[in-house]
C-alpha cells in the first residue's frame, strides 16, 4: 500500500486544472486517475470552437483544449495515469485500484472527486418501442463520429432543445447525417437564441415543442419514432434510422455513493459547501460531478476551487468542519450549487451560486430566508430550465448555523 498527498479521479477538465492548480500551490505528489485510454473528458470529442474562454483566456476547439490542459498538468509535475480505475472505497478505507499496474490501494491525505456527468440513455428514460440499433447520447454520437470516424445514419431526430442538443445537430452533419426533426417536451428551447437562429439557418431543422418521444421502431434499425402532441395529444409518426437523446444529465456519482458521502437530493451529486468540501474529511468534489452540466470551462474553474481548498487543508490541518447548513430549492426551482453553508467557508466558485429551474421564468424575484428571515432578496434576468442563474452569496454570512436549513424560493410581489 502506498500513499500520496492527494489524488485526483477524473481528468476530464476540472481534474485536470484542479491538478494543475494543485501543483501550482505546491503539492508535491499529484496523481490523477483516469478510466479512458486518454486524458481530457468529454471535450476530446467535441470538435467545435469555444473552448477554454473562461479558463484559458483563449477560444479552442474540444480536442485542443483537452491537450493543452493535460499538457499543462503533465508539465506542472502532475502523474496522469490512464486506464485506471477505482473499484473499491468504502468509507474512510483507502481506494482500491484497477489499472494496467495490476490492482493496488493508496491512501491519500486528499481525494479531489472529479467524475464529471453524463446523459441519461434510452434505459433510464423509459421509452417503450422495440430495440434497434442506431439509439445513442451526444457522447456516443460525438465518439462515433469524431474518434472512431464513422456514419451516425442517414435521418435523425434529436431528443432535447439545450445547448449539447445543438451540437449534436452540428456532430450529425459532420458524419453526414441529416436531422429531420429536435424534440422537447418544454414550450421552447433552451439554449442560447442565436444558436438556435443559427441552427434554424443553416440547418433548416424543425424544432417540435411540447411534443414527447413516445416510442421507437424498428428491426434491426431505427426505421421511425412515434410523436405525441402534448397539448393536443395527438400522435404522429417520423422516419428516421438514428435517435439521438441529448442532456437530461446525471452526475457520475456511483464513486461517491461508494464512499458513503452525503448526496444532495436536487443536484444527485455530493453535498458541498463554498470550498467543495464534501461529508468525508478529506474528500473535495468539483466540476459537473456536482451537478449536470455545465461547460467545460465552468467546471474546469470549480476544479481550480476545489484545489485551492484541498491545498489549504494539507497545509492547515484543522479540523473537518460539523456544522453544516443544507440549502432547499421550494419547487419550481430545481437545485442550487453549493447546496451547503459552513461559517468560514469563503465564497463559492466563480464568486456565486448556480440556481436552475423547472420552468421558463422572466425577470422573477428570488428570495433566500432562514428561519422566517430573509437572508436576501432580489431579481435575476431569467431562469431557463437547463441553463444556470447566478447567484449573489453576500447573504452567507448572515446565516445563523442553529437556525435550520436556508430555503431559496420564488419570492412575491413587487
Amino acid at each position: 500500500m502506498s500513499a500520496g498527498p492527494v489524488v485526483v479521479v477524473g481528468a476530464g477538465p476540472a481534474g485536470l486544472a484542479a491538478a494543475l492548480e494543485l501543483r501550482r500551490r505546491g503539492v508535491a505528489d499529484v496523481l490523477v486517475l483516469e478510466r479512458e485510454t486518454a486524458p481530457g473528458g468529454i471535450p476530446r470529442h467535441a470538435q467545435h470552437q469555444g473552448f477554454g474562454l473562461r479558463d484559458l483566456r483563449r477560444p479552442l476547439s474540444g480536442p485542443r483544449y483537452a491537450r493543452r490542459y493535460a499538457e499543462l498538468a503533465a508539465a506542472a509535475g502532475a502523474e496522469l495515469r490512464t486506464e485506471t480505475m477505482v473499484t473499491g472505497w468504502s468509507p474512510g478505507g483507502p481506494l482500491e485500484l484497477t489499472g494496467p499496474r495490476g490492482r493496488e490501494q493508496l491512501e491519500p491525505a486528499a481525494v479531489v472527486l472529479a467524475t464529471g456527468c453524463r446523459e441519461r440513455p434510452r434505459s433510464a428514460r423509459l421509452v417503450p418501442g422495440s430495440r434497434p440499433e442506431g439509439v445513442m447520447t451526444t457522447g456516443t454520437l460525438q465518439q462515433l463520429v469524431y474518434l472512431k470516424g464513422l456514419t451516425p445514419g442517414a435521418r435523425a431526430v434529436v431528443v432535447g432543445a439545450e445547448h449539447v442538443s445543438f451540437s449534436a445537430l452540428l456532430t450529425l452533419a459532420h458524419g453526414g447525417a441529416r436531422t429531420v426533426g429536435m424534440v422537447t417536451e418544454l414550450p421552447r428551447h433552451q439554449s442560447l437564441a442565436l444558436f438556435r437562429a443559427g441552427a434554424a439557418l443553416r440547418f433548416r431543422t424543425p424544432l417540435w415543442t411540447r411534443t414527447a418521444l413516445g416510442a421507437i421502431h424498428g428491426r434491426a434499425r431505427v426505421e421511425e419514432v412515434e410523436l405525441t402532441d402534448l397539448d393536443s395529444g395527438a400522435v404522429r409518426r417520423v422516419a428516421c434510422d438514428t435517435v439521438v437523446f441529448s442532456a437530461d444529465w446525471i452526475p457520475d456519482h456511483e464513486l461517491a455513493v461508494m464512499a458513503g458521502l452525503a448526496m444532495d437530493t436536487g443536484t444527485r451529486g455530493p453535498a458541498v459547501d463554498t470550498a467543495l468540501r464534501t461529508s468525508s474529511p478529506g474528500v473535495f468534489a468539483a466540476g459537473n460531478l456536482l451537478h449536470g452540466a455545465e461547460t467545460a470551462d465552468v467546471a474546469a474553474l470549480s476544479g481550480r476551487h476545489a484545489a485551492a481548498a484541498a491545498a489549504a487543508f494539507l497545509v492547515d490541518g484543522g479540523p473537518w468542519p460539523e456544522v453544516r447548513v443544507p440549502i432547499w430549492c421550494d419547487p419550481p426551482l430545481r437545485w442550487i450549487a453549493p447546496n451547503l453553508v459552513v461559517p468560514g467557508a469563503g465564497s463559492p466558485p466563480r464568486g456565486r451560486f448556480a440556481l436552475r429551474s423547472a420552468s421558463f421564468l422572466q425577470r422573477p424575484r428570488v428570495e433566500v430566508a432562514q428561519a422566517g428571515r430573509t437572508l436576501w432578496s432580489g431579481r435575476l434576468r431569467r431562469l431557463v430550465p437547463g441553463r444556470s442563474a447566478a447567484l449573489p452569496h453576500g447573504w452567507t454570512a448572515a446565516v445563523d448555523p442553529d437556525g435550520g436549513p436556508v430555503s431559496v424560493r420564488l419570492g412575491t410581489g413587487g
